[in-house]
């Protein structure tokens, strides 16, 4: 039986809990829009997501001029980047093309288009004027901003929060509705495979085990609580009402630091500062605001595990 655009719309969000306001109002409504219109012309998901690279970095390119048109064409392109991002996904769940390779990209996608715009802001500031210090120019100051501001604060921060909505996914719908992962079992997956044949799925499960790693080293009392939990009931669905009512309790009211960690607010942040010709407090802001977001969020979350693993 043939479902109405809002009952895909509706299939298509994880929880109430953990969308995001713009994504359920505006992202989403339209990328399913532009799923169902590649479906009829029988494009695979994979070409939507080498769309969103080309769209991401045509953006970062337009970021690094100075002038207005140019910043509103970059916010245009980043801004289609993104609907092409959630396009894939419900393009691959309507057409059941889910691949390895897709996984492969969706994963590069993001972090291809940030890299594009950091090294527009480097561009772009590199012999400007600092404000408020007269006779010296950004330099290479801009640039060890921009390198600290992407791998030890973007990319942290980001990883912590989709780990932290999974774990959120998992008490409150089971496995079935999370993409909560281990390190453990992407090794495994990692060894079994032979290199012939599958140098794709070799190189990403190794480093998607890398990034498990990552997070599961930064989160030390939810690790010690989950290993309580799986000891205990064989699967998610068999953990106690009252167990998941209680993390879900203390887990909730984070869930809007993990969407403000994620792609929404850093655009839409972006966009303001690129076009009022101030992109330089986008990285700062990165270094300050949500690093505080970020610290504040992991500190919260591992009491929480704390409290519940001594219960539990």
């Amino acid at each position: 039986m043939k479902r109405s655009f809002s009952e895909l719309l509706k299939a298509s969000f994880k929880s109430e809990d953990t969308e995001e306001w713009l994504d359920v109002h505006f992202t989403r409504p339209i990328g399913l829009a532009f799923a169902l219109m590649w479906e009829k012309l029988g494009v695979h998901p994979n070409a939507i997501t080498i769309l969103s690279i080309f769209l991401g970095v045509g953006a970062g390119w337009m970021f690094h001029y100075d002038d207005f048109m140019s910043n509103v064409w970059g916010v245009v392109l980043l801004m289609f980047a993104n609907f092409c991002d959630s396009t894939d996904g419900q393009l691959a769940r309507l057409t059941g093309k889910k691949t390895l390779v897709g996984r492969v990209l969706d994963g590069f996608s993001g972090d291809v288009w940030f890299f594009a715009i950091y090294l527009a802001i480097v561009v772009r500031l590199w012999n400007e004027p600092i404000p408020f210090i007269e006779g010296e120019t950004w330099d290479i100051f801009i640039f060890l901003i921009c390198l600290y501001a992407g791998v030890f604060c973007h990319s942290p921060q980001s990883s912590l929060a989709d780990y932290y909505r999974q774990i959120h996914l998992y008490f409150l719908l089971g496995k079935k509705g999370s993409e909560l992962d281990d390190s453990a079992s992407q090794i495994k997956k990692y060894e079994e495979l032979t290199w012939t044949g599958n140098f794709i799925g070799k190189l990403f499960y190794k480093n998607y085990a890398a990034y498990c790693r990552s997070q599961e080293k930064r989160t030390p009392q939810f690790q010690k609580f989950y290993k309580q939990v799986r000891e205990r009931y064989a699967d998610a669905e068999q953990i106690p009402q009252e167990l998941r009512d209680e993390f879900r309790k203390g887990s909730l009211p984070l869930m809007k630091y993990t969407n403000l960690l994620t792609f929404n607010s850093r655009a839409i942040i972006i966009y303001i500062t690129c076009l009022a010709g101030v992109p330089y407090i986008y990285p700062i802001m990165e270094l300050t605001v949500y690093w505080a977001m970020y610290a504040y969020m992991h500190r919260k979350h591992e009491e929480l595990c704390g409290k519940l693993g001594v219960k539990n």
